[in-house]
C-alpha cells in the first residue's frame, strides 16, 4: 500500500486523533496507538482502531515516558489530540523528541490551535464549529443553529486535515530530509473546509437569514422530502436543466407551463412538492426517477447504504468481522496501491504491549518487571499468554 514502511506513534484519545491515525493505517502505515495504563476509561470506546496495535503505558512514569521516546526515536510521525502543555509535561514535546529524531513528524491535533488566547479551554465540535463561524450558517428557517452531529470539526477539519499535514510533510521531507510540526486547529480546519461559503456570499445562492438560501433548505429544488410510506427523498435539482427533469418526474408530464416555478416563491414550492411526494412511497419515486437525471435519490438509511447497487459494486463497504456491522472501506479508491481493511478488529487496551517491547529489542525479563511495576500495561487476554 501506498504508505507501507511509515511508523506512526498516535497518543490515545477520542474522535479525530484516532480518525487520523485509522486513514494512515488504511493506506498501508503501520500505527501503534499508545495508550494511558490505568488511564481514561472512556478510550475504550476508540472504534476507529482497525489495523493498529496497542501498548498500554504509564505516561506519568519516568520509564514509561523512556518508552514512548524510544518509540518516538525510530518513528516517521507522531500524533498527539491533547492540549497544548500536555506533552511537554510528560517529557514528550517536540523540542525533546524532534532532538533525537528531527526526521519526525510531529502532529498536533486540538480545538484551538497551539496558541492563542484559547490554549488552555475545553471544547468539542460544537464550539469549534461555532468559532469557525459555520455553525452560524447551518440550521432551517427559525430555528436555532443547528451542529451536523461531529462531522466538521472533529472528522473534516480534524482527522481528515490534519493526516493532510502529515502527508504533505511526509512529501516535503523525502526533499529536506527533515521534519516538522504539523499544528491542526479544529477552528481553523472547519473553517477552511468551508472556503467556498466564504468565498461565495456575493453570489446570488446566499443574502438571505439562516435556512432562507438556496443550499440551506431555503430552496424547494434543494432539500429532502418526505414519502407514503415515512421514508425520505434527497432532491437537488440546483441547476436548470436538471429542475425541469425534476418537474417532467415529479408531475409525471413535460408541460413546462404547468411546472412549479423555480425561483418565484421557495415555500409554496416547499408546500406543493411535500404533497406530491407523500402520495408515493420511497420505493415508487426511486423507479420513477432511475429514468431522469434530476439530481433526485433516496435518503438511505446506515443499514441499507451497504446494500445499495451503487455501492455494492463499487465495494464501499466492508462487513467487520468481529460484529457483524459495515464499515465504510478507504477513499479515495487508488489505481495501483489501494488502501485496504486488512483487520476490522480494534485491538484491546494493551493488548501489544509484550510484542512492540520486544520489537525494540527488550528481553522478557525486563518486560515483566515494567509489567510490575506498572510502567506497562497488558490486555487481559495478552496477560494470560
Amino acid at each position: 500500500m501506498a504508505l507501507k514502511g511509515i511508523r506512526v506513534l498516535e497518543m490515545a484519545g477520542l474522535a479525530p486523533a484516532p480518525f487520523c491515525g485509522m486513514i494512515l493505517s488504511d493506506f498501508g502505515a503501520s500505527v501503534i496507538r499508545v495508550d494511558r495504563n490505568g488511564g481514561n476509561s472512556l478510550l475504550s470506546a476508540d472504534k476507529m482502531a482497525r489495523g493498529k496495535r496497542s501498548i498500554s503505558v504509564n505516561l506519568k512514569d519516568k520509564k514509561g515516558q523512556k518508552i514512548v521516546q524510544r518509540l518516538a526515536a525510530t518513528a516517521d510521525v507522531l500524533i498527539e489530540p491533547f492540549r497544548p502543555g500536555v506533552m511537554e509535561k510528560l517529557n514528550l514535546g517536540p523540542e525533546k523528541l524532534m532532538s533525537q529524531n528531527p526526521s519526525l513528524i510531529y502532529a498536533r491535533l486540538s480545538g484551538y490551535g497551539q496558541t492563542g488566547p484559547f490554549i488552555k479551554k475545553a471544547g468539542h465540535d460544537i464550539n469549534y464549529v461555532a468559532m469557525s463561524g459555520m455553525l452560524s450558517m447551518l440550521g432551517r428557517k427559525d430555528q436555532n443553529p443547528t451542529p451536523p452531529i461531529n462531522l466538521v470539526a472533529d472528522f473534516a477539519g480534524g482527522g481528515l486535515t490534519c493526516a493532510f499535514g502529515i502527508l504533505i510533510s511526509l512529501f516535503e521531507r523525502t526533499k529536506s530530509g527533515q521534519g516538522q510540526i504539523v499544528d491542526t486547529s479544529m477552528v481553523e480546519g472547519s473553517a477552511y473546509v468551508s472556503s467556498f461559503i466564504f468565498k461565495t456570499q456575493e453570489l446570488p445562492i446566499w443574502g438571505r437569514p439562516r435556512g432562507q438560501n438556496w443550499l440551506d433548505t431555503g430552496a424547494h429544488f434543494y432539500d429532502t422530502y418526505k414519502t407514503k410510506d415515512g421514508k425520505w427523498m434527497a432532491v437537488g435539482a440546483l441547476e436548470p436543466q436538471f429542475y425541469h427533469k425534476f418537474m417532467e418526474g415529479l408531475l409525471g408530464h413535460s408541460d413546462s407551463d404547468k411546472f412549479i416555478d423555480q425561483f418565484a416563491d421557495f415555500e409554496e414550492g416547499k408546500a406543493q412538492i411535500s404533497k406530491i411526494f407523500l402520495t408515493k412511497t420511497r420505493a415508487e419515486w426511486e423507479t420513477i426517477f432511475d429514468e431522469f437525471d434530476a439530481c433526485v435519490t433516496p435518503v438511505l438509511e446506515m443499514e441499507e447504504a451497504p446494500c445499495h447497487a451503487l455501492n455494492k459494486e463499487r465495494e464501499a463497504f466492508v462487513q467487520n468481522e468481529e460484529n457483524g456491522r459495515w464499515e465504510p472501506q478507504p477513499a479515495p479508491k487508488l489505481s495501483r496501491t489501494p488502501g485496504t481493511v486488512s483487520c476490522c478488529k480494534d485491538p484491546e487496551v494493551g493488548e501489544h504491549s509484550i510484542e512492540v517491547l520486544e520489537e525494540m529489542g527488550l528481553k522478557m525479563e525486563e518486560i515483566q518487571k515494567l509489567i510490575q511495576s506498572g510502567s506497562v500495561g497488558v490486555s487481559a487476554n495478552a496477560a494470560k499468554l
